[in-house]
């Protein structure tokens, strides 16, 4: 990639990163509609992408790094498959989540928040309380291992996860009542 993480961004490492996409089915990532939220440089969003996803909205609030997920698209010629939000991953959730004909929902969310703002159930949270998720959707959350995520979370059930050092990974799906 082109752009680089602006000082303070702690991109997902290239080894976490294979390590969910090698976890993930191929039938989870192809075709699907993705969402990135604390996109950082984007790197999640692109991998899934260049593994057959149809379509990526990112979501990062560091303008700098809006930037550089662009330069991204455009250099790895997904610009035209994506969007990329310059906003509060909070605020940008608030502001869609509860309009069901704003938005088709995701198939795949992956999010790898900063480790500084701690533990990422708040956003987990609404994230699952939203109409952002279909009953297959999967949820992809990098974490420091000083934190501690619930197993359950709203709609969301912890199916598995995965430590690489201080980094961990959740992964979660949407429980209906059939599961």
């Amino acid at each position: 990639m082109i752009g680089a993480a602006v000082a303070g961004v702690r991109p997902t490492t290239e080894r976490v990163r294979s390590a969910i996409f090698n976890i993930l089915q191929p039938e989870k990532v192809e075709g699907s509609r993705v969402l990135d939220l604390y996109a950082g440089t984007g790197s999640l969003g692109i991998e899934a992408l260049s593994r057959g996803a149809m379509q990526a909205d990112f979501v990062e609030r560091n303008r700098r790094q809006c930037r550089v997920i662009q330069e991204n698209l455009d250099f790895t010629g997904y610009s035209n498959v994506s969007r990329v939000n310059c906003a509060d991953v909070l605020d940008w959730l608030n502001r869609f989540a509860a309009d069901s004909d704003d938005r088709t929902p995701y198939d795949l969310v992956v999010l790898d928040p900063p480790y500084a703002m701690g533990a990422p159930t708040p956003t987990l949270e609404r994230l699952a309380r939203s109409t952002l998720l279909n009953t297959d959707s999967t949820v992809v959350v990098g974490f420091s291992n000083r934190v501690t995520l619930p197993a359950e979370i709203h709609c969301l059930h912890e199916i598995d996860r995965r430590s690489y050092g201080d980094n961990a990974v959740g992964f979660y799906a949407v429980r209906t009542a059939a599961n």
